[in-house]
């Protein structure tokens, strides 16, 4: 059934040369962010500033570096990169690093969270390598804080993107190791999404680049999180929406590429590199209680299948019962998944 509403969607884009109106339009200035001195930021206990990434496609650019000084001083820092639909906000996630000797940190991205700017279209991207600038910088302000060892995390989307990153960077990897918490290493769908209609809505990315691509109306991992409904989290609901909106046909191209890029670069991440991953895999759209126990996002036999061929030195383990986020999951599960980031960096 989820093959129908992307081969009608284009159908309909061809037809109509349009598709969904997120009221996306901007008529005001494009002011380029200038502030780029350390500010409070608003998780307590954190700063944060903004680095001015130029102009990009839809005009000027920042991202934002978040980060929390372990008081003892450190040289280990952990950086890490959220995933689609989200924003920093695991204050928790901080503060389990800095009492475990860590200085950590984390990037909002561009057109994310502290990043987004009115003009932008939330989470567009034509490129995951757009994003190696805004984790480079972080890595410059990591280094000049003094660390000498570092972790380059991500979640998801982020997952992906550091996994692509060590693709591309080779042997010029700036960090010490990867760590990946369910990597968006391949798409949720049947065979015939991924072989036929990912590929054609990624070839009409390229040339229809704003073509919208409605989500699903669904509730279930949402609800899974928020405090307010079944979860123990609040964050604010404007950078992590309950509803995902429409992506557009080049975020679509810009994903695939980069997981074809991954798996046929997989041998060039040099670094360490650990995949974690859910124990089980959550079909559905409305919240269940079965959505606390697994993966309501991805499927982790797949991320599993594609986890164990990336790089020289790799560790993939399953988190029992593990949400889609690992690090958002009830407290033993995210325990687990803590504890193997940590053993995997005590060993590489």
């Amino acid at each position: 059934m989820k093959k129908l509403p992307l081969i009608f969607i284009l159908f309909l884009a061809c037809l109509i040369g349009k598709a969904w109106d997120v009221n996306e339009k901007y008529t005001g200035p494009k002011t380029p962010t200038t502030d780029t001195t350390w500010h409070p930021d608003i998780l307590a206990g954190y700063e944060a500033r903004y680095v001015n990434q130029g102009e990009a496609f839809d005009g000027p650019c920042r991202s934002t570096i978040v980060r929390k000084l372990n008081p003892r001083g450190s040289r280990k820092a952990y950086l890490y990169i959220h995933g689609f639909n989200d924003y920093f906000f695991q204050s928790e996630m901080g503060e389990r690093f800095v009492d475990s000797g860590f200085n950590f940190y984390a990037v909002d991205l561009r057109r994310y969270g502290r990043s987004y700017e009115p003009w932008q279209y939330p989470f567009n991207i034509r490129n995951q390598e757009e994003y190696f600038n805004d984790i480079d910088s972080a890595l410059s302000q990591i280094i000049r804080d003094g660390n000498t060892d570092i972790t380059l995390s991500g979640h998801s989307t982020g997952g992906l993107t550091v996994a692509l990153y060590g693709a591309v960077k080779g042997n010029d990897t700036p960090v010490d190791r990867i760590v990946t918490d369910s990597p968006f290493l391949a798409w949720n769908f049947n065979s015939f999404m991924r072989n036929v209609a990912i590929p054609v809505v990624g070839f009409w990315g390229k040339m229809f680049k704003n073509t919208k691509i409605k989500q699903g109306h669904c509730d279930g991992y949402a609800y899974s999180l928020l405090k307010e409904y079944y979860g123990e989290w609040e964050y604010n609901t404007d950078w992590k929406m309950i509803y995902s909106p429409p992506v557009t046909a080049s975020w679509v191209n810009a994903i695939s590429t980069a997981q074809k890029t991954v798996m046929k670069k997989r041998e060039n991440i040099k670094v360490p590199i650990l995949v974690m991953h859910s124990s089980r895999k959550i079909d559905g759209c409305n919240y269940t209680p079965e959505f606390q126990t697994g993966d309501a996002v991805l499927d982790p036999f797949m991320l599993q299948e594609r986890g164990v061929k990336l790089g020289h030195q790799r560790e993939v383990c399953t988190i029992d019962s593990g949400l889609h986020d690992l690090i958002l999951s009830r407290y033993e599960v995210r325990d687990a998944a803590y504890d193997t980031i940590f053993s995997f960096i005590r060993k590489y």
